[in-house]
Order: structure tokens, then sequence, then C-alpha cells
């Protein structure tokens, strides 16, 4: 293939089978160099591997207690990755690694449906190589699902509004929109149907389109989002009662509206997080809003849903004072798209020139991707897979892991663990509950189901009993090398293993025996 050829496969791609492939293979490629990060990662796919090993998918448990931060959606599509390809951190990733596929092919889509094939190459270029999307693609959690159902039920909805314009058959594309709006009800909750629903609403007044409100309006459609949506939910509710006041009320509106959660930032926060995030691609988007052809009813109908929507979603997620960087990529496929049309534009104008700045620009961006993931890689030391895996070949179903003053969230993901571990700490603290962190999600796991917050969660005098009345085989205890502190009687035992931030014992039977009869203090 000669260069110019080569060239304008990354400007007009007619083949949408060749984008995906293509698409597939990038988004993937360093998906699985790194171990899973902490805590979200190994928190999100801990669950998973729960659901894997207890067969229990309706309730995402974390530790063996029922864990309601977010609905369901992604533990089962990752749960689903894992029972298929095994428990390795690609197949961890994958629900992200579909989602950020499925995002960009359906802005490559539509895009390409109501411009040109050129427009809709460059905008799916430009979003696959924004470094925010690509680490965002390998990156599991819920926030680039969500993202991807915010992006398809906006551009199904788009499309279904735009077919009723033009006197075509919608319906079928706006059932589609809603069966996106629920699952993205069933990643995140609300903002499923409020972010879409509002980025569709303000584009259709924007644009005085006051007559298809109705027919966007849908019963079928709403009947159909509430059939998918809504069972998992009231099946929780009814088996927790205080399931409804924790998700909806505490999880939706007071951490949206309320201080004092992580993550406390200023309101104009994403303004440099999306110039910074998106580099060498955010300088562009200034020529985004110059020479803007308003004579093309279509381009400038495509344009206005573009600006309100990477506008409604900014100043949304500006809105709480908590703030994460992953809330913004739904932003990110009108923010590649705007900037796609001004090269377009310029291609237009001056292939050679601005052809030259593409290709320059596109280089560096994929560095920037391929960079960031591998420094990523070799920056995060906190990982527990170095010494999960020296431990988990000899783990058996007897053993019990137990957990001294700190959750590792990846560990029973790479011990491959198949019950839950018991976790020392002052769960007495009045404290917990003050903090976000990893004692105040096992304590607010533990208020739904008593008896599993009971055997799982002791405090120092508590294990120190049960070590004594259990008939557990081996102990593997985990904590920092200052672990004995809180339980002196460690010190007598030899470490298995040990990095600079963990260490693990393990303790045989033989040796519990011999601590029990001394009657082990626990300080």
């Amino acid at each position: 293939m000669s260069t110019n050829k080569w060239l304008s496969a990354f400007v007009d791609t007619r083949s949408m089978w060749l984008v995906m492939l293509a698409t597939a293979v990038w988004l993937s490629a360093t998906a699985g160099i790194r171990p899973l990060m902490l805590p979200d990662e190994g928190r999100y796919v801990g669950i998973a591997w729960e659901i894997l090993t207890t067969g229990d998918w309706l309730v995402p448990r974390l530790d063996g207690m029922p864990f309601f931060h977010k609905p369901p959606l992604f533990y089962w599509l990752t749960t689903l990755s894992l029972s298929l390809f095994g428990a390795h951190e690609l197949p961890a990733r994958a629900a992200s690694l579909v989602a950020g596929l499925f995002a960009a092919v359906g802005l490559y889509w539509f895009v390409r449906r109501y411009r040109d094939s050129q427009l809709a190459t460059l905008s799916i270029v430009i979003l696959v190589t924004q470094p925010i999307f690509y680490a965002g693609s390998q990156f599991a959690n819920l926030d680039m699902l969500v993202a991807s159902l915010i992006t398809l039920t906006i551009l199904a909805g788009a499309d279904a509004i735009l077919r009723l314009e033009e006197k075509l058959p919608y319906r079928a594309v706006l059932a589609i929109s809603y069966v996106f709006a629920a699952l993205g009800i069933l990643a995140k909750g609300l903002i499923g149907i409020v972010l879409p629903g509002g980025v569709l609403l303000l584009w259709l007044l924007w644009r005085r389109a006051w007559r298809s409100l109705p027919a966007i309006f849908w019963l079928p459609g709403t009947l159909l989002l509430l059939l998918i949506a809504l069972p998992w939910f009231f099946w929780m509710q009814h088996s927790y009662p205080g399931f409804f006041d924790y998700f909806v009320v505490y999880h939706h509106f007071r951490r949206f509206s309320e201080t004092g959660f992580n993550n406390q930032m200023a309101f104009w926060f994403y303004i440099p997080v999306i110039f910074l995030a998106t580099l060498p691609w955010s300088p562009w988007f200034a020529r985004a809003f110059v020479q803007v052809d308003h004579g093309d009813a279509g381009r400038v109908g495509l344009r206005s849903l573009m600006v309100i929507w990477f506008l409604f979603i900014v100043v949304f997620f500006s809105l709480p004072s908590s703030k994460l960087l992953g809330y913004i990529l739904p932003a990110t496929p009108p923010f590649a798209y705007l900037i796609a049309e001004s090269f377009s534009h310029w291609l237009d104008r001056d292939r050679t020139r601005a052809l030259r700045w593409y290709v320059g620009s596109l280089s560096l961006a994929s560095i920037a991707c391929v960079a960031l993931v591998v420094g990523v890689a070799l920056a995060d030391k906190v990982s527990a897979k170095s010494l999960a895996s020296k431990a988990s070949p000899l783990l058996q179903p007897p053993d019990q892991v137990v957990l001294v003053d700190q959750y590792p969230y990846d560990l029973p993901f790479y011990l491959q663990a198949r019950k839950p571990a018991w976790v020392v700490s002052d769960w007495q603290d009045p404290e917990i509950a003050k903090r976000d962190n990893w004692r105040k999600e096992l304590a607010d796991a533990g208020e739904f189901d008593h008896a599993s917050r009971q055997a799982v969660l002791l405090t120092p005098a508590e294990f120190a009993a049960r070590l004594c009345s259990s008939a557990a085989g081996v102990l593997w205890i985990w904590g920092k090398p200052s672990a004995p502190e809180l339980l002196p009687w460690l010190q007598q035992q030899p470490v298995f293993t040990a990095d600079q931030r963990h260490a693990l014992w393990r303790l045989q039977p033989a040796a519990l025996r011999k601590f029990c009869g001394e009657k082990p203090s626990n300080g």
C-alpha cells in the first residue's frame, strides 16, 4: 500500500467493518499489559469475581456483603467476560473495551449517514486517539460503559428525530434509543436517561422542532425502558428495604448536591482537564468555531447537536463539588466531532497543509495514548498481583484469607479466592461513617446484611476469639509490614512473602493450635 493510500485510510474510510476492526485492535492493544489499578478496577472486577464464584447474579457483593453503590450492568458484563475468557486483565476490561468500541463506531455511523465518510473517519480517529478516551476504554470501571450508553442513546435519539423530520420510518431507531437509555440506567442510575434526555430536549428546543416532541416522548418506548430498567431496582428494594434510600437518595441526590465526599474540585475543574486529557487535539478546538458554514442546514443541525451535547455534559458534571476524570467521558464524542469538522473543512480548502498538520497531530496523539498506559503500568506499584501470584497456587478451598486493617480490592481476584475474607479492623470507630474510603464501603455494605457483616468484619478481639474456635484450615494473613502492631503474636510467625507495602503470612493449623493453647494476645 502506497503512503498516500495508507494516509487516506485515516482521512476517509467507507468500510464499516474495517473501521470496527481497526478500532478494536487499537483500543485493546495495551489493555492487558498492567495489573488492575486500585481502588476502582480492583473493586469492580472483584465484585464481578464474586458473582462468578457464588453464582448470584442479582446481588452485587463486596466481600460477601451487598454492595449498592452502582447498578449491576458492568458487573454482569464483566462476569460474562471472565466466565468466557478466564480471570485475566484483558477479559476484566472487556466491558470498557466493547463500550469504547461501540461509542466510537456509533459516532462514525451517525456522522457518515448525515454528513460524509471523510468527516466520519476524522471523527472516530480523533475520538479514539484522545488519551482520556483511549485510557478509559482500557480501565475497568463504569465510566466508559456509561459514556458509551449515553452516546448511543443520544445518537439513536437524534437519528430518530432526523428520520421523523425526513418523513422516514423512525420508531425502530427510537425504540433502540429507549433500550440504550434503559441500559444506561442499569449501568449508572438516573443519569442514563437524564443526560441524553436533556441533550435531545435542548436540541429540539434550540431548533424549534416543537412538533417532534410528542412523537419522541413515545409511550411504547417508555414502557420498554421501564420493563428493562426497573425490575432489578424493585427486586433490590423488596429484598433490602433500605436500598432505595441508599442508592437513589444518598448516591444520586446527596452526592450530587452536598459536599463532604472525596475529590472536591472547583467548578471550572473540567476546563483544564478536557484540554490536557485530549492533547494534542484540544488546541484545534478553537478552529471549530472559525469559518462556520451557515448555509448547510444538515451541517448546522449536527453542529448544534454536538455543541449542546458537549456543553450540557460539562456543565452538568461541573455542578457537584465531587468530580472525577472519567465523568467527562460522555463529552469526548462531540468534542472529537467539532475538531474533525474543522479539519474536514480545512482539507477541502487546502488539503496538503491540512493533511500535514493532521498527520502530525495524529502521530503525537497515538504516542501520547500508548505512553500514558505504559507510564501508568510502570508507575503503579500498589497492586496485590505479584504477592498473590505466589500464594494462589497454594490456596485451598478450606483456607481462610484474613486482611489486617486494609482491604486490597484486587486480592480476591488475583488469589482466585472462593469465599469472603475476614477483615480485621476497629469497626466500632465512629470516624468510619465520616470518611469516604474502603472501611465505609464495607461498613455500609454490612448494614444490608448483618449476618454477613458479623461473619467477615472483625475487631482484633473478635478475630482472636475466632482464631481458637474456627475449624478453618490454613490462614493467609495479609497486611502492612506493620500488621504485628495490631496483632503482636504475628511477630513470632515467618512471613510467607512481602514487598515494601505488604506482607503475607501463612499459618498452618498446627501453629494455630499452639497459639490458641497459649491464648495469643491481640493487644
